[in-house]
């Protein structure tokens, strides 16, 4: 009897703290977002000194803070200073997570940090125990200032001469965080035109690879991070940490590859082209695409099969305990892993000498199907209610859904409906996700009370 009691509270307050970490989270994005519409619903908010509307300041700051890059109005022409000032903000809090920004207050004031902020921390960053959480934290801050910070004196070198001391480095700041958090706003609308995002900078070596530097390093995770800055070397790295480093690459170089033998002789994108510049978009367009929305190409202009690359690379995203969106490169590699076992007639997961447990396995095959079915019901929703090509919808459902902010050119066509049902998927792409996962993570296993007998199914 003393056994059963331990396991059914061991239980109990484990689902308790799940389920409060997920409402701190899911209620923390929440207040960012409803904060942030009213705030930029003022007319102090936009150029012209009239208020933009509530449901262009909703959709504005749920895709701000779920670092989504989506929007109904270009960034620069629309907002003032204030305004601008507002959605930097919020990108940053989305970024990193409103607690891990609290916890800064709580570093500033040597206040001890309690549990319940530590499992919060957990959750925020996808991590398994609280062990070295609050150090990790620490270095996650640290780093993402550090290479927001030069990554905007980078940017600088290029937007100082061309917009001027105040604006050049204001410009450099927003793009520079914009970038790591893989939100994908940007202030070029006046200088390009609406929307036009990075265009103007095609052929600009420095622009486009420190924008893609920074879009890779914070969808890295910060426990990838961590191991880097302990191990220093390969071998050392974890097995986990080893994948999501393979993977990344991996998608990175046959993500290029297939754009640009895809889009080579495309005369709306790469075709003018010369092969180095070429080869530099096609690289770009591998590294944004995955969760970023920066547009350099003018994704309207791409061939089918290049849009549905990209679309694939959307809904994989970045990687655990990041800035990034998607289901991430793990879970990617835990189905590819389960696949193989499933074709060699293994029975357990394993990678390179070690066994991946079954509910991981599990959650991994949960949480894909579930993006996979809201997806695939969204777009045809979306599709069949604006009589538009179902190629371009999904490409902004996936857009909406992995947190990226990439869009062929529908979004502002879209009726008040989809475009509600797009910040419906913004929300649930980075808090709904995040949430998801806290659930695995800290979900006790209880063992079945009832063993039913097996029965034969037929598959295939």
């Amino acid at each position: 009897m003393v056994k059963i009691f331990t396991l059914w509270l061991r239980g109990r307050l484990i689902r308790r703290r799940s389920l409060n970490a997920t409402r701190i989270v899911a209620a923390s994005f929440g207040m960012i977002i409803l904060a942030g519409a009213l705030l930029l619903t003022l007319p102090i908010a936009s150029r012209g000194g009239e208020s933009a509307g509530f449901f262009t300041g909703l959709f504005t700051a749920t895709s701000a803070t779920c670092v989504t890059g989506l929007i109904l109005v270009d960034t620069w022409t629309q907002w003032s200073w204030f305004g601008q000032g507002v959605i930097l903000a919020m990108i940053q809090l989305g970024g990193l997570g409103f607690m891990t920004v609290i916890t800064i207050a709580s570093f500033a004031l040597k206040r001890r940090i309690g549990l319940s902020e530590r499992l919060v921390m957990v959750s925020t960053f996808n991590l398994n125990d609280l062990d070295g959480v609050v150090r990790l934290v620490r270095h996650a801050l640290i780093l993402t200032f550090t290479l927001e910070g030069v990554g905007a004196a980078l940017l600088a070198v290029r937007f100082i001469p061309q917009f001027g001391l105040i604006s050049g480095l204001w410009k450099a700041v927003f793009h520079a965080v914009s970038a790591f958090c893989n939100a994908g706003f940007d202030l070029l609308g006046g200088m390009g035109g609406a929307f036009c995002s990075l265009v103007p900078y095609q052929d600009d070596p420095l622009v486009l690879g420190v924008t893609a530097a920074l879009i890779v390093m914070g969808g890295l995770g910060f426990f990838v991070w961590e191991e880097i800055w302990e191990k220093r070397r390969w071998r050392a790295l974890s097995v986990y940490s080893r994948m999501v480093l393979l993977i990344t690459a991996a998608l990175l170089v046959l993500g290029c590859l297939f754009i640009l033998a895809a889009e080579y002789e495309n005369p709306a994108t790469l075709g003018p082209m010369p092969l180095g510049e070429k080869v530099l978009n096609a690289l770009f367009q591998s590294a944004t695409v995955r969760t970023a929305g920066f547009d350099a190409l003018g994704q309207a202009g791409l061939h089918d099969p290049a849009k549905a690359m990209s679309l694939l690379l959307m809904l994989i995203g970045g990687s655990s305990g990041s800035t990034a969106g998607g289901i991430k490169t793990a879970t990617v590699g835990v189905l590819l892993l389960a696949l193989r076992a499933g074709l060699t007639g293994r029975e357990q997961v394993t990678l390179r000498g070690r066994a991946i447990p079954y509910d991981r396995v599990l959650s991994a095959m949960t949480l894909a199907l579930v993006v996979l079915f809201l997806f695939l019901g969204a777009s045809v929703l979306i599709s069949a209610v604006e009589g538009l090509s179902y190629l371009d919808c999904a490409f902004e459902v996936a857009s909406a859904m992995a947190t990226v902010g990439l869009t062929a050119g529908v979004t502002t066509l879209l009726s008040p409906f989809s475009q509600a049902l797009l910040i419906v998927l913004m929300y649930l792409g980075r808090v709904g996700i995040l949430s998801f996962s806290i659930a695995f993570i800290t979900r006790a296993r209880r063992p079945a009370k009832i063993r039913y007998p097996e029965m034969n199914v037929m598959i295939g």
